[in-house]
C-alpha cells in the first residue's frame, strides 16, 4: 500500500544560470498552492549553501551550473544527510549522464525540453519516495540490458571522475575552473583528462569535442 503524503505546502528552492528559466520555474510552482519558492540563485556554491541552511524540500538544479559542478552538490547533500529531494534539469540525454546523475543520488531526472506539467508530476514521485525519470528518455536504452552482440560504448568505460572531467571539457571550461569546480587539484584534473582520453582514443579537446558532437552530447550554437 502506497504511504498517504502529508498534505502541507513543500518548500522549493530552484537554481539555473538562466534568469528567465527561474522565473519560469518560479511561475509554475507559484501558480500550485502546493509548492512555495524559498530561493533561487545561479551558482552552484550558493545553491548547496541554501540547500544547507534552509533544507528545502525540494531543489531543482540545473545540470550545469557554474562555480560548484551539480553532481558535486548532490554528493556533498546525500554525505551531510539532508532530506533535500534533487530533481535535475538538462539538456543532455545519454545513458551515461543520466546513469551518474542517479548513482550520485538525484531523486529525478528532467529534460529541459519537458513540457512544464511534468516537474510537477516529477514532484509529487520524488515527495514519495520514489524516482523520477523524464519520460522523453528511452528507459529501455537506458536501464535495459545491453546485448551481447553490441559495442561497448565507450563512455562506459569511464569512471564517475573521468566522466565529469570529459562533460565539462567539452563544454569549453577550462582545466583550472573544472579543478575548481570539482574541489580537486589540477594536477588531479590533468590525470584524469589523459586517463579519458586514453580510454576514448581522442587526444585533444577538439577531438572530444567532435566525439560529443557527433555523439549529441552537445549542440552547436
Amino acid at each position: 500500500m502506497v504511504p498517504i503524503r502529508e498534505i502541507k505546502t513543500y518548500s522549493v528552492l530552484l537554481a539555473d544560470d538562466l534568469t528567465l528559466v527561474r522565473e519560469g520555474l518560479a511561475a509554475l510552482c507559484q501558480a500550485t498552492p502546493q509548492y512555495r519558492v524559498v530561493g533561487q540563485c545561479s551558482e552552484g556554491s550558493v545553491a548547496l549553501r541554501m540547500i544547507e541552511t534552509q533544507r528545502p524540500d525540494i531543489a531543482v538544479l540545473d545540470l550545469g551550473l557554474s562555480d560548484l559542478y551539480t553532481l558535486e552538490i548532490v554528493r556533498k547533500v546525500r554525505e551531510a544527510n539532508i532530506p533535500t529531494r534533487i530533481v535535475v534539469l538538462s539538456t543532455r540525454k545519454d545513458r551515461k549522464t543520466v546513469v551518474e546523475a542517479l548513482r550520485c543520488g538525484v531523486s529525478g531526472f528532467l529534460l529541459k525540453s519537458d513540457p512544464s506539467a511534468q516537474l510537477l508530476d516529477a514532484f509529487d514521485q520524488v515527495l514519495d519516495g520514489g524516482i523520477y525519470v523524464s519520460p522523453g528518455l528511452e528507459l529501455h536504452k537506458i536501464f535495459g540490458p545491453v546485448p551481447k552482440t553490441a559495442p561497448e560504448d565507450p563512455l562506459d568505460t569511464l569512471s564517475t571522475r573521468e566522466h565529469q572531467v570529459f562533460t565539462l571539457l567539452v563544454e569549453g571550461i577550462r582545466a583550472k575552473e573544472i579543478a575548481a569546480r570539482l574541489e580537486l587539484s589540477p594536477k588531479t584534473v590533468d590525470t584524469y583528462r589523459a586517463s579519458l582520453m586514453r580510454k576514448l582514443d581522442i587526444h585533444d579537446v577538439a577531438g572530444l569535442v567532435k566525439f560529443a558532437i557527433h555523439r549529441d552530447l552537445i549542440s552547436l550554437r
